[in-house]
Parts: C-alpha cells; sequence; structure tokens
C-alpha cells in the first residue's frame, strides 16, 4: 500500500475526530505578513504547530498564533514541568512524521497532548497541514475540542 502524504494523513485524523477541515494549495511565503496576505487572512488567524520536548523524551503540541510567541514560563506552568525546549527539526520530524513548517497535531505519528494558547479561541485558523505548500483551516473551538487540548495563556507577542 502506498504511504500516505502528509495532507492524507490530515484528512483521516481529522475524520476520525469528526472535524472538519479544508485543505488548500498554496505558495510558498517569505513571512508570516506575506502567507497572511495570500490566504486573506490577518496574521493572527495563522496558527504555529510547536512541537515541545520535555526532559523525558516525551512531547507537547503547543498552538500558538502568528505575530506570538511561546512564554516559556507561562508554558512551564501549565505542563506542570520545568524544563521545555524545541528540538532540532530531526527530532521534531521523528515525534510528529512532519517536516518543520508542516507541523500539525492532526495525523500526527504520535498524539502528543495539544496546549492551544487562549486566543485562538472563537477563530477559523489556518495551520500546517502536513506537507509544504498546503495549509489548512479549521474551526479553533472544534479543534480543541476534537484534542481534549488544554486552553491557557502560553505566549507573548513577538
Amino acid at each position: 500500500m502506498a504511504e500516505l502524504t502528509g495532507a492524507d494523513r490530515v484528512r483521516a485524523d481529522a475524520a476520525a475526530r469528526g472535524l472538519e477541515v479544508e485543505i488548500i494549495e498554496r505558495p510558498a511565503a517569505r513571512s508570516l505578513e506575506e502567507a497572511a496576505e495570500l490566504m486573506g487572512i490577518t496574521p493572527g488567524d495563522i496558527v504555529k504547530s510547536l512541537v515541545v520536548k520535555r526532559s523525558d523524551d516525551t512531547y507537547v503540541f503547543a498552538l500558538v498564533p502568528g505575530g506570538r510567541k511561546i512564554s516559556w514560563p507561562k508554558l512551564r506552568a501549565v505542563v506542570g514541568v520545568n524544563k521545555l525546549q524545541l528540538p532540532d527539526a530531526s527530532l521534531a520530524l521523528a515525534a510528529t512524521g512532519y517536516e518543520r513548517g508542516t507541523i500539525t497535531p492532526l495525523g500526527s505519528t504520535t498524539a502528543w497532548p495539544v496546549v492551544a494558547d487562549a486566543s485562538i479561541s472563537g477563530r477559523r485558523v489556518s495551520m500546517g497541514a502536513g506537507e509544504h505548500g498546503r495549509s489548512l483551516f479549521v474551526d479553533a473551538d472544534r479543534l480543541i475540542d476534537a484534542f481534549g487540548a488544554t486552553v491557557a495563556d502560553i505566549s507573548d507577542p513577538e
């Protein structure tokens, strides 16, 4: 059987969770602002799925909107650990099955816990779709529900 593409894995996981997603093709963008303009949305509607490594070699997905960055003290408090780090690209790929820039909790090879920044609630957001040149759109509240995600203030302005 042919290996599923990243977008196929995203679609299959979304369907299994009863989550409606729209995957679009888009040209590469050189910046957050350019990506938002290409998709006709604001930079804050683009959510980065950051895979964060705990000291015990387990991971957590942190969903942070464009224009904001992880607040490490806030995220450590929510996750309940005193050490977190962004893994290198090879570890992120091994943890999720996705290359950097395409990472999403949907279809990840391991279902790590999801922590969503509170500011994405109530919005339709765009995020990685498992492969380069594609983005997905999803209702953030439904995504949060589908993963039983923790919602907390985990970011600061960039």
